[in-house]
C-alpha cells in the first residue's frame, strides 16, 4: 500500500525558522513616504510624523515588555544601517528609558532597492515606463525594476539573516523586509506577500508561532 505524499505549493513561501521571540518595527514615516516616491535605499530622514510614531512604538514595546515580564537588556536590538531606521532605534529606545546608541547594525536589513526608480511616483514614471509598470503590476514578486531587486531577490537576503537570529531581538527595518519576513515565518504566497500593509505606528511581536500587533 503506497502512502500518497503531497508536493510543496510552489506559491507558498517555505517557512526557514522560527525565532522563539522576535520584535520587528517600521521605521516612522519620511517625507517620501508621505508624498508615496519609492524610497528604497536613499537615506532619506524621519518626518516630525515619524519621529512621533517611533517615539510612540518604544512607549508601546517598553508596556508590553513590563507586562510579560521582559527584561530588555536580553534582547539584541538591531537595525538597518540606514539613516531613517537608526532615527527610529533611537528615538525608540530612548521612549524605553534605554541608553539610545547601544543597538547593532546588519547590512542585510537594508530595504529592497527600486534602482533607477527611487525617488519617483508610479505616476511621474507612467509616460515612459508603462510596459514595465504594467508587468510589475502583473508579477510584483518577481518583478525587477532596472538596476534594482525584485521581492524574490530581497526574500533570499532576509532568509540568509533569519537562519543567522540566535536569540530574542528586536528589529527596527522596513517595509519591503517586513512583508518578506512576514512571509517566510508564516509560509504566506508569493502574491499575497508584497501587498502587505505594514504601518509604522505598530510593533508586531512573533511569539509562539504568531504574530500580535501592539
Amino acid at each position: 500500500m503506497s502512502i500518497l505524499q503531497t508536493a510543496p505549493d510552489p506559491a507558498l513561501l517555505p517557512k526557514l525558522a522560527d525565532p522563539e521571540f522576535l520584535v520587528f518595527v517600521r521605521h516612522g514615516e519620511t517625507d517620501w513616504n508621505f508624498e508615496g516616491r519609492m524610497q528604497g535605499q536613499k537615506d532619506i530622514p524621519l518626518n516630525r510624523k515619524g519621529e512621533t510614531q517611533a517615539s510612540g512604538n518604544g512607549s508601546r514595546l517598553k508596556a508590553y515588555l513590563d507586562r510579560e515580564g521582559i527584561d530588555p537588556q536580553t534582547l539584541d536590538f538591531v537595525a538597518s544601517p540606514l539613516g531613517r531606521t537608526r532615527a527610529t532605534m533611537e528615538l525608540l529606545r530612548g521612549a524605553m528609558g534605554l541608553e539610545t546608541g547601544d543597538y547593532r547594525l546588519e547590512d542585510e536589513l537594508k530595504e529592497i532597492t527600486f534602482g533607477a526608480w527611487e525617488g519617483f511616483t508610479l505616476e511621474e514614471l507612467a509616460d515612459g515606463e508603462q510596459d514595465r509598470i504594467l508587468q510589475r503590476r502583473a508579477d510584483k514578486w518577481g518583478f525587477v525594476p532596472p538596476g534594482g531587486e525584485s521581492y524574490e531577490m530581497l526574500a533570499e537576503r532576509i532568509g540568509l539573516w533569519l537562519k543567522s537570529v540566535d536569540r530574542p531581538s528586536v528589529v527596527v527595518s522596513h517595509g519591503g523586509v517586513f512583508r518578506v519576513l512576514r512571509g517566510l515565518l508564516e509560509g504566506r504566497d508569493r502574491v499575497s506577500v508584497p501587498r502587505l500593509d505594514v504601518p509604522q505606528d505598530k510593533v508586531f511581536v512573533w511569539r509562539n508561532g504568531q504574530f500580535t500587533v501592539l
